[in-house]
């Protein structure tokens, strides 16, 4: 039933291995290493590769890992119970080998432990077919056998009248109580029996009145609590008054002016086109990092706290609390004790917090932090470590792992790769709407002439109005940066279009054969914005992608954005493999994160971005000029999400 069982430690070093199923293991198996464990994604113990089933399990203090195998289509239930018990008896069996001889025992060590594992794996199996399912219930055993025909047979007015029954009676219980204490007779004068007939009526009656006066009153106050009717507010525009007689053409035009009967087109102000220039050459290179700046008073875990008693008072108690301060900071210490998940609890529900307010999104967060639980339950502290500085230390490497890239991404040195073959490199922008795709595009292509780099503009938005002659604006603004005359009278950058509603697809594939002709070391294809759930749109999109096939797929996303990062990426991830027709769909390649510079240090969304595609960031759009264009600093966005 099982395909594979392997036991290997975290240093690489297999210690025993069952096979059920010809062939190699190595595959799923690495890739569970490089999907789950290193990637910090150690909050679900299972993971699904092609046909298998894989479930783990982490010994931390020993350093090992247990990894189990089946086929996606089986259900085995005693799967979790036999990984625990191998995992007991492992450890108990050779505890003294691997403590006392370390990573060599694990190397020149001998591991039998087949019998083991098949009398465990019988107990398992046998356990899981004693568990027989439930019987069904007979008619005679069932509530239903006890009832009549008659009472089962319900008739349309019945219900009502039972529900009026009902909302009689509990109104009678709630008057009942004030009835009894309202007829309870004075012990001073004993009424005779002529009166209490008498009495009782005019109490009856005086009940009655006080009813009707409450039922009154309550009505009044339900009606006076109602709002008034206010006047309707008048939504839209105001119309326009037009005046007899009297001409309002100068109000109404709206056009440039004109002179020699050619519109003039807005110039570029000379103070904005002084300061690029003298910041020109400053982007050459890669993108500068971004910046952080980090005290080390902020990384204090013990915030100090002023004390407003007399300076008298503060020396005697100065004195007194001299060792129970010292005995302060000896609380929570760990030592030579093996961590556990009522250890951690407390000080991980604050993490998690944290993270949520720093901007993660919940779901990631949630998973951020049990992943650190897995990785530290049962590893053994020393002797002057608290539960709360292992657990930020363990959350720290994880948030560093998640950020740093898997793969090599290197724009420029793919620019040239493309020169050498002849053909222009595609970058591709997509995201939702209002993101800033046209504009940190703008930027980018500042960057690649500053690097030397002629750049062809593909104005595949079709769909939003003015989005052409936002690109147009932004090339002009270029050109006038880095002239032609400075580039042996060839223009560094020019705008491909073709007007609106035609196919972005195909307006994409002419711009790059138009880019091949003409010599362009870079095509920067901008498409529409689009929700993630408009499928039409999607199904485009993808269709873009699969017939361009571009270098490099750019997902930009704001760092305003919290658990919507999240609900954006997999969407689009998905849309493209769904509308795909290759069996290996093209996905997101790289993220841009835009409007860095609005957020202080909730730069969370940066850490629920990566998590979830595992792509990594490669450009950090962080101002309005086309020089605030940087890379991601791991260590400077760390240090933002772990300041208090």
């Amino acid at each position: 039933m099982l395909d594979f069982f392997t036991i290997f430690s975290k240093g690489g070093i297999v210690l025993w291995c069952f096979q059920g199923v010809r062939g190699s293991i190595s595959g799923p198996v690495n890739a569970l290493l490089r999907s789950v464990i290193l990637q910090e994604r150690g909050g679900s113990n299972c993971y699904n590769h092609d046909s298998l089933t894989l479930k783990y399990k982490l010994d931390n203090q020993f350093e090992l890992v247990f990894v189990v195998g089946y086929q996606k289509i089986l259900t085995l239930t005693y799967v979790d119970k036999l990984i625990d018990d191998v995992h007991k008896e492992f450890r108990d069996k050779y505890r003294n080998q691997i403590q006392q001889n370390g990573a060599l025992g694990l190397l020149s060590g001998s591991f039998d432990f087949q019998d083991d594992f098949d009398f465990l794996l019988r107990a398992a199996e046998e356990s899981s077919r004693a568990r027989a399912p439930a019987a069904m219930k007979t008619f005679k055993q069932s509530e239903k056998s006890k009832k009549t025909v008659k009472s089962m047979i319900e008739k349309p007015g019945e219900k009502a009248k039972e529900n009026h029954k009902k909302s009689k009676s509990s109104k009678k219980e709630n008057i009942a109580p004030e009835a009894v204490t309202s007829n309870k007779p004075k012990a001073s004068a004993p009424p005779s029996s002529g009166d209490t007939e008498e009495l009782s009526a005019e109490e009856t009656m005086q009940r009655k009145r006080e009813e009707f006066f409450k039922k009154k009153m309550k009505t009044g106050d339900k009606a006076s609590k109602s709002p008034k009717p206010e006047a309707q507010k008048e939504k839209g525009k105001q119309p326009r008054v037009w005046e007899l007689g009297a001409s309002n053409t100068k109000e109404l035009d709206y056009s440039k002016p004109t002179t020699n009967g050619t519109a003039e087109e807005g110039a570029v102000p000379d103070d904005d086109l002084e300061a690029l220039r003298f910041r020109s050459g400053f982007m050459s290179g890669n993108p500068p990092d971004v910046e952080y700046e980090s005290s080390s008073e902020e990384e204090e875990d013990v915030p100090t706290v002023q004390s407003k008693s007399p300076p008298s008072v503060e020396k005697s108690s100065a004195k007194k609390s001299g060792f129970g301060g010292m005995f302060g900071m000896l609380k929570g210490l760990v030592g030579a004790k093996s961590l556990t998940m009522d250890d951690m609890e407390p000080v991980l529900e604050k993490m998690k917090d944290h993270l949520i307010a720093k901007n993660v999104a919940a779901d990631i967060a949630v998973q951020l932090c049990e992943s650190v639980a897995k990785r530290l339950e049962g590893k053994v502290m020393g002797t002057f470590s608290t539960v709360t500085s292992a657990v930020k230390r363990a959350l720290q490497e994880s948030l560093v792992q998640i950020l740093q890239p898997k793969r090599r991404v290197d724009v420029l040195r793919d620019v040239m790769e493309s020169q050498r073959m002849r053909r222009p490199y595609v970058i591709t922008f997509c995201g939702v709407n209002g993101v800033g795709k046209s504009t940190n595009l703008a930027k980018i292509s500042f960057w690649l002439i500053e690097n030397g780099y002629n750049v062809l503009i593909a104005a595949c938005d079709t769909f939003r109005a003015g989005a052409v002659e936002q690109l147009r604006t932004h090339t002009k603004r270029l050109n006038s940066l880095h002239p032609p005359e400075k580039h042996n009278g060839r223009s560094m950058v020019q705008l491909y279009e073709k007007g609106y509603g035609k196919d972005a697809a195909g307006i994409a594939m002419e711009a790059i054969s138009y880019a091949r002709n003409q010599g362009y070391d870079v095509v920067l294809v901008d498409t529409a914005g689009r929700m993630q759930d408009n499928a039409p749109l999607m199904t485009a999109l993808a269709k873009l992608i699969a017939v361009n096939m571009p270098d490099l797929v750019l997902f930009v996303g704001e760092a305003l954005v919290g658990n919507e990062a999240v609900d954006q990426l997999v969407k689009f991830n998905k849309a493209l493999a769904d509308h795909s027709l290759s069996e290996k769909p093209r996905l997101i390649d790289g993220i841009v994160l835009t409007k860095f510079d609005t957020i202080d240090d909730k730069v969370g969304a940066a850490i629920s971005m990566t998590y979830i595609t595992g792509q990594p960031i490669v450009f950090v759009g962080t101002g309005q000029t086309y020089c605030d264009l940087r890379s991601l600093n791991v260590k400077a966005v760390v240090g933002a999400l772990m300041k208090a």
